[in-house]
Formats: C-alpha cells, sequence, structure tokens
C-alpha cells in the first residue's frame, strides 16, 4: 500500500498525466480513439457506432485533430462529392497501449463471468498479450518493485 500523502510528488500543472487527462480523458473523446483504433475513420460510422450527438463527434474530432491525434483527410466514393475521414496518427496509435490496458482492466474488474468480448494476441505464436511493466532491457517489473524518480 502507498504511504499516506498529504500532496502528489508532481503538482498537476508540471503532471504529464494531468496533461494527458486533458486532452484525451472525456469519454466521448476515449470512444471516439477507440473506434479509430479498430478502423473506424468516417463521421457518420462514428457517429451509428457510438450514438454520440452530431455537434459533439464534430467538436471531438476537431479537437482530436488539433491535438495531433488525428489527421483529417478526404476521401471520395465514385458519383458523391468528397468528404473526411479521420486516420490515427502516430501520435494517436502511440495510445494503443493505454487503451488495451484500460480494456484488460475491465475485462478484470468489470465483466464478471465468461470471457472477454475480444482478446489480444501475438501474430506469430498466438498467445494471449498482456500489458505490464518492462525494463529497458526487456525484464517485466511488478508494480511492488516499481519506484517513483522526481526529476528536478
Amino acid at each position: 500500500m502507498v504511504p499516506l500523502s498529504r500532496k502528489s510528488p508532481v503538482p498537476p500543472e508540471r503532471c504529464n498525466l494531468a496533461r494527458a487527462v486533458n486532452e484525451i480523458g472525456d469519454r466521448w473523446t476515449l470512444l471516439i480513439l477507440r473506434s479509430a483504433l479498430y478502423g473506424v475513420r468516417r463521421f457518420d460510422d462514428f457517429q451509428t457506432e457510438l450514438g454520440t450527438p452530431r455537434t459533439i463527434l464534430s467538436g471531438r474530432l476537431k479537437s482530436l485533430v488539433e491535438t495531433g491525434l488525428l489527421d483529417k483527410r478526404t476521401y471520395k466514393v465514385e458519383g458523391r462529392r468528397a468528404r473526411p475521414e479521420y486516420v490515427l496518427t502516430d501520435k494517436g496509435e502511440a495510445l494503443r497501449p493505454v487503451l488495451i490496458a484500460l480494456t484488460q482492466w475491465g475485462d478484470q474488474w468489470l465483466d464478471g463471468e465468461g470471457q472477454p468480448p475480444i482478446s489480444f494476441t501475438d501474430t506469430q505464436s498466438r498467445q494471449s498479450v498482456r500489458t505490464a511493466f518492462v525494463t529497458e532491457d526487456g525484464r517485466e517489473v511488478s508494480v511492488e518493485n516499481m519506484r517513483i524518480v522526481l526529476r528536478r
């Protein structure tokens, strides 16, 4: 158990976790990113899948483009007008481990009984993949063996 503290080791205005939550922390933004990680790219598809009100979806997509998580590109279906689609940038794609970790947390703590609706496996061995903390040389580290190092 973490010992009692009167304040966090880093003030929220200097904390990258707090900054990340400000950028991606609301429900609709996380759900849009989740869908994008599974290949959804078009406004109507996001709206149909998530049931997001159109004005909210439009604002969140605009914000995700402005923060560099999505790239807005044009596509055209023959005989129809050009329309935008939203593709993950490298910055957005880098959230994949975070969202998989949240999925696996939900599998453990929210799913109850039965098999989770989705799992992740290695393409070569087909073994299950789970999120973990690892050192630079690839050794897994338990939460109990991690320490916080403050940079001044």
